[in-house]
């Protein structure tokens, strides 16, 4: 109960900055590199910093990798005399290496060479008109070669209106804060969370994500998903049961704030057929300007039998209630052109099963050395187990 307070005090001392700074700072003022090659622009078009994206960036990919503010440069597909043909005059390539050194208190290694962490390979761009694709392929991560992570093809702006569908695989928390665009190691804890023996968080699955936008401001996100992440499929089924799970995120911006709501269920039945329904509630914010931006995050998750007992077991069958978040702050005092980005997050996790309680405060400073090439200094303390991370790190695109 103490942590749940100190995240609704987080919470609303959040919500009262984003309203306050936004006001004191309103009149200031997923791409990769490939779309620089192609398109020869610098990279800062988009990004804020590896890999944070400006909002002309995310409107960018949004739009399915065209450019939101006119048609393609004919240079940039190849005239075969069919109308009906759209090809890419260059396959579009990109590669993204991590490299970490991560000292840690009480650890079994005080300091430990992550190098590389990861290396990935990524690609996007048009099919045809108003149809086009991102994938990235993970070659290394954490010492093993991890597969295929976002691979989605997107329709665009269907029947002339601002309707899109995408289907793939995704990460169902991307409607909200997307993960993979965050500037710091420590990771968004509560999109990661699963207790007991429960396949399903709010990190990748497989499915449909249709998206619509309202001329008065409102957003809304639906997904249809297997429910189970992204395991290899079984005899070519890669669901592991019949049931499916659904999700919805509205968000409006009101002034220079925007509030979201989002609701998640999900019914998973494991082989002995026993079930286990769970569902998200939760709320967020997010609010920017030139030098700034904050984003906060809460979310209440239920499990009715997260650990799958079956109904003759002598184990009680108890919900498991949990409640999480996040705040994060990002500072960039020089706008567009900073080469410097200071960032804190704080994460909290309050669940039934003590085993699961986290709360971790981070700092991180992060030097922009090139366009896509940023260096990384970032301090973790984690407040329940009471040890601190010290991460060093360099993240290059190419």
């Amino acid at each position: 109960m103490q942590r749940m307070c100190v995240l609704v005090l987080v919470i609303l001392g959040s919500v009262f900055l984003l309203t306050t700074v936004s006001l004191v700072f309103q009149g200031d003022a997923q791409a990769i590199p490939s779309f620089a090659r192609k398109y020869k622009v610098s990279c800062s078009m988009c990004h804020i910093a590896v890999p944070k994206l400006k909002p002309y960036g995310e409107e960018f990919a949004g739009n399915g990798f065209v450019l939101p503010d006119g048609e393609e440069p004919k240079r940039a597909t190849v005239d075969t005399g069919d109308e009906n043909l759209l090809l890419q005059r260059d396959l579009p390539l990109a590669a993204r290496v991590d490299l970490y050194l991560k000292g840690e208190e009480s650890a079994a290694v005080d300091a430990d060479l992550q190098t590389p962490y990861g290396l990935k390979l990524l690609s996007g761009g048009r099919i045809a008109k108003n149809v086009s694709y991102y994938f990235y392929v993970y070659l290394y991560e954490r010492g093993s070669v991890a597969g295929l992570e976002d691979a989605y093809v997107h329709f665009n702006d269907i029947g002339g209106v601002p309707f899109d569908i995408m289907v793939g695989q995704f990460q169902v928390s991307d409607p909200l804060f997307k993960r993979e665009l965050r500037l710091t190691f420590e990771d968004y804890l509560i999109y990661r969370f699963r207790p007991g023996y429960s396949a399903a968080n709010l990190t990748y699955d497989r499915g449909f994500m249709l998206t619509y936008g309202f001329g008065f401001g409102l957003d809304a996100v639906g997904q249809l998903l297997n429910g189970n992440g992204i395991p290899e499929a079984e005899n070519r089924v890669f669901d592991v049961d019949t049931d499916k799970a659904y999700s919805l995120r509205l968000s409006q911006g009101i002034g220079p704030v925007r509030f979201g709501l989002f609701g998640y269920y999900n019914e998973e039945r494991n082989e002995e057929d026993t079930e286990n329904r769970l569902y998200y509630a939760g709320a967020d914010a997010s609010a920017g300007g030139d030098k700034w931006e904050i984003n906060v995050q809460y979310l209440h998750r239920t499990d009715s039998n997260a650990f799958f007992v079956t109904p003759d077991s002598t184990d009680t069958l108890t919900d498991t209630e949990t409640d999480g978040g996040l705040v994060e702050l990002i500072v960039m005092p020089w706008g567009d052109s900073s080469r410097w980005v200071f960032l804190g997050l704080y994460n909290l996790i309050d669940s039934d099963g003590d085993e699961y309680d986290t709360q971790r405060a981070t700092v991180s400073v992060s030097h922009l050395a090139a366009r896509n090439l940023r260096f990384l200094l970032e301090y973790t303390r984690d407040i329940e187990l009471k040890k601190s991370e010290v991460v060093l790190g360099a993240m290059a695109a190419f």
